[in-house]
């Protein structure tokens, strides 16, 4: 039996076809994305998908949302650009390509949902790479699936009228044949306004951000109807909607919004990209999130008068609890003393000890539950206090993914610092202990370091804490594995503002 593959039908334009180049490439949004913070299980996404220099860095915000999680299926939705035809037509080949490789289709599963009414059904249409240029719409969302799941099957779904039975018919099958499965994963793919001056766009997308994130999908539909606002992927976004609130998922945040004007600079005429998770939230959750994470806990008052000792510390530097209030303390005055613009005045006498022994270290900054800034030496180059108070600055002033504080969001930051311990190179990466060690890798020029806790509060094994060690570099997942690429492991000293 021949086997049917859907081949590429925009690498090389929309993203690039080389496949080193396309992994760098996803790897380097992803590394400069800060993972949005979801209080539940996820079980959809809204994803833009023009070129990727323009819509990728939104989409990663998506993407990076479901980062160490596990889905058996992934069910793709979007609309078409190339044909037109009644309503939703499902692909029955065999696997979909690009240059990262074949992603298999579930045909059961396929069959299935294509067997629900006869707005829906098993055809080609919309998923031909070489009728009229080929449709870009689902393809572009497989290579940033492939980079951030182990191993998943496919159903791809393309809708070529969205009216809302089409929608309705479609979320009705999907939450019949995905009902009691927590393996299942959603991705409604759209961008939003078209060819707007830059002000139009933004009033007209923030409309969308709206409705969105109030979950109305029905005002939703009728304003899409109505032109008063647009989204070319908006059957794809109800129909996700309404299956994933059929599956229990009833709450939905919008984790990005931008327009290719940001990108570009030229304003006169922009095409708006919005990011959005959908979730079953966990009311008794409580997220723990340090360094390239969120944290849902309330937040330290400015002064604290107690040390809180993050479980992933696995080392004892003979830190006494004086000690470590002290640094926090310092951290704090470091940064006030920029703002205020004088000198810190740093009394040297105060710090003895293992204070004035020179050791590498991390501060890390959150406000409301989200990173704000973090930046250490990962070598013991200064006596430890010089080093908090020169991070402390770096972290609030120069990390050059966030604007320098300000002066109001200090009263709400939350201190953190880590303190390291000398690396040691990897010689064989079942050395690496999660719970235990932090990871340091690098390769040519990329290189990237996860802290301790990453890998416990994610719940990550060792495979995964190395992959996304990598992406934090800005490499390929794997690339761990590759000859050439040097790993070094060190444990920390954890502690923070209570």
């Amino acid at each position: 039996m021949d086997i049917e593959i859907r081949q590429p039908a925009v690498a090389g334009s929309f993203y690039p076809g080389e496949p080193s180049q396309l992994a760098k490439m996803i790897a380097e949004m992803l590394a400069k994305t800060e993972k949005p913070s979801i209080p539940g299980d996820i079980i959809g996404l809204i994803v833009p998908h023009a070129g990727y220099i323009y819509s990728g860095p939104v989409a990663a915000y998506a993407y990076k949302a479901i980062q160490g999680m596990e889905y058996s299926d992934v069910i793709v939705i979007a609309p078409c650009h190339v044909e037109a035809f009644a309503g939703a037509a499902v692909y029955p080949g065999d696997a979909y390509a690009t240059p990262l490789g074949d992603v298999e289709i579930n045909k059961e599963l396929s069959n299935k949902i294509a067997s629900y009414s006869n707005l829906i059904k098993l055809s080609d249409q919309g998923h031909r790479f070489n009728y009229r240029g080929g449709e870009h719409s689902l393809e572009v969302q497989l290579p940033f699936l492939q980079t951030m799941l182990k191993d998943f099957r496919l159903v791809a779904i393309v809708m070529g009228s969205q009216d809302m039975q089409t929608c309705k018919d479609l979320a009705e099958s999907i939450a019949k044949h995905c009902r009691n499965r927590n393996d299942i994963l959603i991705v409604a793919s759209s961008d939003l306004s078209h060819y707007h001056d830059y002000d139009t766009a933004v009033k007209l997308d923030n409309r969308v951000v709206e409705l969105v994130n109030n979950y109305d999908y029905n005002q939703l539909f009728e304003e899409i109807k109505q032109q008063k606002i647009e989204a070319c992927g908006g059957g794809p976004i109800i129909a996700l909607m309404m299956a994933a609130e059929k599956l229990g998922a009833g709450d939905i945040k919008v984790v990005n919004y931008a327009n290719s004007g940001d990108v570009t600079g030229d304003k006169s005429a922009v095409v708006g990209y919005l990011s959005a998770v959908i979730y079953k939230a966990d009311k008794s959750s409580k997220v723990h999130v340090i360094d390239e994470k969120s944290q849902s806990e309330d937040l330290g008052k400015e002064e604290s008068g107690s040390v809180e000792v993050d479980p992933a510390s696995t080392v004892d530097f003979g830190l006494s609890d004086k000690d470590k209030k002290a640094l926090l303390k310092l951290a704090r005055e470091a940064i006030l003393s920029v703002l205020e613009k004088h000198d810190l005045g740093l009394d040297k006498s105060r710090f003895t000890g293992v204070l004035a022994e020179n050791r590498g270290a991390f501060v890390t900054l959150t406000i409301g539950g989200n990173l704000r800034g973090c930046i250490g030496y990962t070598q013991a180059v200064k006596p430890l206090y010089e080093t908090i108070a020169e991070m402390a600055v770096q972290a609030a002033f120069h990390d050059p993914r966030f604007p320098p504080l300000t002066s109001e969001e200090l009263m709400k930051v939350r201190v953190e610092i880590s303190v390291l311990t000398p690396m040691t190179i990897v010689k064989d990466p079942n050395e690496v202990v999660v719970g235990r060690d932090g990871l340091y890798i690098t390769r040519g020029f990329n290189s990237g370091l996860l802290l301790p806790q990453v890998a416990v509060d994610y719940n990550w094994d060792r495979e995964t804490f190395l992959d996304q060690t990598c992406l934090k570099a800005g490499l390929p997942p794997g690339t761990w594995k590759k000859e050439g690429t040097q790993i070094y492991r060190f444990q920390a000293d954890i502690f923070k503002e209570e």
